[in-house]
């Protein structure tokens, strides 16, 4: 479905904070000292530039980003219901000009998990934010067919993201449609764990998220990747075998004992601070 949200201009931003999972957090996109970047920090960045610089700085300034504020309350393996209760009430509680809101795909990770059930959960958080927020951007799922690890979960996935864009229309919320981003079906788009974006997947999201709210981009979220080499059957399958030794059983593993990679974990920008 293409994302008629693109063009959707709002009032300017000059504050925004990011509600979410890993994928908003930044896995799989490192920063230095081993600090995450991820879409929703580049999101930022492309945010803040858009701001008009105040008179009293034109000229040098220590501060090219002006008064533009950003928290990132995200954390890894967060359910539905955990960033409700830990994460929507602080957002509500800063009252940015903008929230992006990312949650349920944990959720419907889970075997026997409902879509219908999560998305209305989902909706009565984003009826909750819509009161306390200036903008509430909400995030579909991505299209999983060429993913190994979750192509089975393609239409559970598909479901829910129609929940999700029919809640967007009830409460005029701009939507960051990541199921029509095709560059991000590439494998250059995802980390060695094939769970969580690379740097350059993050990147793009970043530019189309920027595209939904009508702001100009430095360079297409959709562009076509370079030509690759073709991958012989033996050298894919010893990354597959790799690949399961290094990601696929502690994962499992972690399953199997109820833990969650997000154990012990806080959100790494908890306030609306400079750039």
């Amino acid at each position: 479905m293409a994302d008629d949200s693109r063009n959707n201009r709002r009032g300017i931003i000059g504050s925004y904070a990011a509600i979410g999972d890993s994928f908003t957090e930044g896995v799989g996109d490192p920063g230095p000292g081993g600090t995450l970047v991820g879409w929703a920090d580049r999101f930022a960045v492309l945010l803040a530039d858009q701001l008009p610089v105040p008179d009293a700085m034109v000229g040098p300034v220590d501060d090219p980003h002006g008064n533009f504020r950003y928290a990132n309350l995200a954390v890894r393996g967060r359910l539905l219901d955990q960033i409700v209760e830990e994460q929507v009430p602080r957002a509500k509680e800063l009252a940015p000009d903008l929230v992006s809101f990312c949650a349920g795909g944990n959720d419907i990770l889970r075997p026997g998990s409902d879509p219908d059930d999560v998305a209305e959960r989902f909706e009565r958080a984003v009826a909750d934010l819509t009161q306390s927020v200036g903008t509430v951007l909400v995030t579909t799922g991505f299209d999983t067919r060429g993913i190994p690890v979750l192509k089975h979960l393609r239409g559970k996935i598909a479901m829910y993201t129609a929940h999700v864009r029919s809640i967007a229309d009830r409460y005029d919320c701009p939507v960051l449609d990541l199921w029509s981003l095709r560059s991000v079906q590439d494998r250059r788009a995802w980390d060695n764990d094939r769970l969580h974006l690379s740097a350059e997947g993050h990147t793009r999201v970043a530019l189309r998220a920027a595209q939904v709210l009508g702001l100009d981009v430095p360079a297409d979220p959709d562009q076509v990747w370079p030509p690759q080499a073709q991958r012989g059957t033996l050298e894919v399958r010893r990354d597959d075998i790799q690949w399961a030794r290094e990601y696929l059983v502690p994962w499992i593993g972690r399953r199997l004992r109820g833990e969650s990679s997000g154990d012990h974990v806080e959100a790494k920008r908890p306030d609306l601070l400079p750039l």
